[in-house]
């Protein structure tokens, strides 16, 4: 079990996961996998439908948060400069002065992300993997911690510009959140009939206790077997002849940190077999391409995923 002095900060990590949950209904499982990415330190994507709650969930976590928030909604005009900031001519002396951009903050709302050129949607990469931003030939570091939180529509294509392949692997997770059950929507009315839920959560953990989580999550420990069931999985992915493109050793690197994570928020200092099998299908599946003949099967990455899970003997 995580020693005394973690199981406070793990309690407000399931505090937030509880705050979650007052404004999202009958979503526990993606609600608990965010909080497992805000843990791990890793960014996520939120790719579903519209009017599902992408953005909802989103804010929900940035208020839970003592941290900066800001929100981006991007649009086909949109410019790196938009995100990242650019230098403002001051007329009384003549002088230049940087003008820092949204992506300066600690929690980042990237809205319908795939909207934006791909140029623009550049501008996020080198923020998201080495958490600074280079302007103007000058680097500057990011507050920590940063995520970003981007959400996408895939059903809709008109005016819209796919994710490439590098930008979707520097993300930790894809989730989806879909239609709620009967008896959620009935809560959710309900819940609406006198102000927004969202107005009523607040701040539950610290920026500097966001960073102490995640330096705890680095400390799991991961036995060899663990390890080996991890690169036998990447190993699978990159080996099968469905799929264009397999798992990068980044992808395995995240999948090793959220399983760190996964065994942290489940109140142990140890990761489980189970745990990979649990977060392996929201960490691997955006990073697997599959053939044209497997995408006209109807076959999925997340079945995929799941199917090499099942075929890998579990270490005991």
């Amino acid at each position: 079990m995580v020693k005394d002095s973690a199981l406070s900060l793990r309690e407000k990590c399931l505090s937030v996961g509880a705050n979650l949950r007052q404004v999202i209904q009958g979503k526990d499982q993606c609600i608990d996998t965010l909080i497992t990415a805000l843990a791990a330190g890793g960014s996520v994507l939120l790719e579903d439908i519209p009017g599902v709650g992408k953005t909802t969930l989103a804010k929900a976590l940035a208020r839970s948060i003592s941290a900066g928030f800001n929100r981006i909604q991007f649009t086909p005009d949109l410019l790196p400069a938009d995100i990242l900031g650019s230098s403002v001519y001051n007329p009384a002396d003549g002088s230049f002065s940087f003008r820092q951009g949204p992506i300066f903050c600690n929690i980042l709302l990237a809205d319908e992300i795939n909207r934006a050129s791909p140029r623009t949607q550049s501008a996020l990469l080198e923020g998201m993997n080495e958490l600074q931003a280079t302007i103007e030939g000058r680097r500057y570091l990011l507050p920590s911690p940063f995520m970003v939180i981007a959400t996408e529509n895939p059903i809709e294509f008109h005016g819209t510009y796919p994710l490439p392949e590098a930008q979707l692997d520097r993300f930790l997770m894809r989730l989806e959140l879909g239609y709620p059950d009967s008896l959620a929507q009935a809560r959710i009315l309900k819940d609406r009939t006198g102000s927004d839920p969202l107005d009523l959560i607040g701040p539950v953990i610290s920026c500097d206790e966001v960073l102490e989580v995640q330096k705890l999550v680095r400390s799991i420990r991961v036995e060899d077997s663990v390890i080996k069931y991890l690169i036998d999985l990447a190993e699978a992915s990159r080996n099968d002849t469905r799929l264009r493109l397999g798992a990068s050793p980044r992808g395995c690197l995240m999948l090793f940190r959220a399983v760190q994570a996964a065994a942290f928020i489940s109140g142990r200092d140890f990761v489980l077999p189970d745990d990979v099998i649990l977060m392996a299908p929201p960490v691997l599946s955006h990073r697997l391409i599959l053939n044209a003949k497997s995408q006209y099967s109807g076959l999925t990455p997340a079945d995929m995923v799941r199917e090499m899970l099942s075929a890998l003997p579990v270490p005991v």
